[in-house]
């Protein structure tokens, strides 16, 4: 089956993910993990790029990245964090051959109601996994930087975030709470369904607004619209 064509929306957060060739591990230790993070903040700065989240797991990685108004540095991102990724592990550890999957996985994102959760979604994955108990404790992703624990200055904020209190402090504790309330395995499901199909992740207002924008029929709507009145 012909794989279908990645949608980039420009001026929207994407959730993405990218994994090992083979789902083998990709960061063995802390300077793998350095490496790409390296990589990934010379790179959003060189690009203009937001990244509102991201969780680096040993064999594949997960972020939340608003191209802004260029959409197709997304998979320049992308294609630089691969590239350079590869060559330093092939270097580090005298191979050759690829170290990814060919194809990254992207999902726009409606905002106002998936960012927040997507963001969860992210930055629970090392919990999910049992690899550790509790989020903040997983030095590889943003989550500690959303609740205080950890700065990074480069790091973006959205306005969902940002939304969540007036202060810093308030913000912190509430995102807390957010990502340590019960989380909706349907809405889970949906924001996994949606990156695995490279389809919208957002309700049937959402895609008729993104058809609006680029001016063309989205075909990977999924399965059925909505009802009026009702969330997707």
């Amino acid at each position: 089956m012909p794989r279908g064509k990645r949608l980039i929306v420009p001026n929207c957060p994407h959730h993405i993910v990218q994994r090992g060739h083979d789902r083998k591990a990709v960061f063995v230790c802390d300077e793998d993990y350095q490496h790409y993070l390296s990589t990934l903040v010379e790179t959003k700065k060189e690009l203009g790029l937001a990244v509102y989240a991201y969780c680096l797991m040993t064999n594949h990685v997960h972020l939340i990245v608003d191209p802004m108004d260029q959409p197709e540095h997304l998979s320049v991102l992308m294609k630089k964090l691969s590239s350079k990724q590869t060559r330093y592990t092939n270097r580090v550890e005298g191979r050759s051959g690829t170290l990814w999957e060919s194809r990254f996985k992207s999902s726009p994102i409606e905002a106002d109601a998936y960012l927040l959760q997507c963001s969860r979604y992210v930055e629970l994955n090392p919990v999910k996994a049992k690899m550790v108990k509790r989020a903040e404790t997983w030095k590889w992703s943003s989550f500690a930087e959303k609740i205080g624990l950890r700065q990074k200055d480069w790091l973006d904020f959205d306005v969902c975030y940002l939304g969540l209190s007036e202060t810093e402090r308030g913000r912190q504790t509430s995102y807390r709470q957010f990502v340590e309330d019960q989380v909706s395995e349907k809405k889970d499901k949906q924001i996994h369904d949606a990156l695995e199909r490279c389809q919208l992740t957002g309700t049937g207002k959402f895609t008729d607004e993104i058809e609006k924008r680029m001016g063309k029929r989205i075909e990977n709507r999924g399965p059925g619209r909505p009802r009026k009145g009702k969330e997707e």
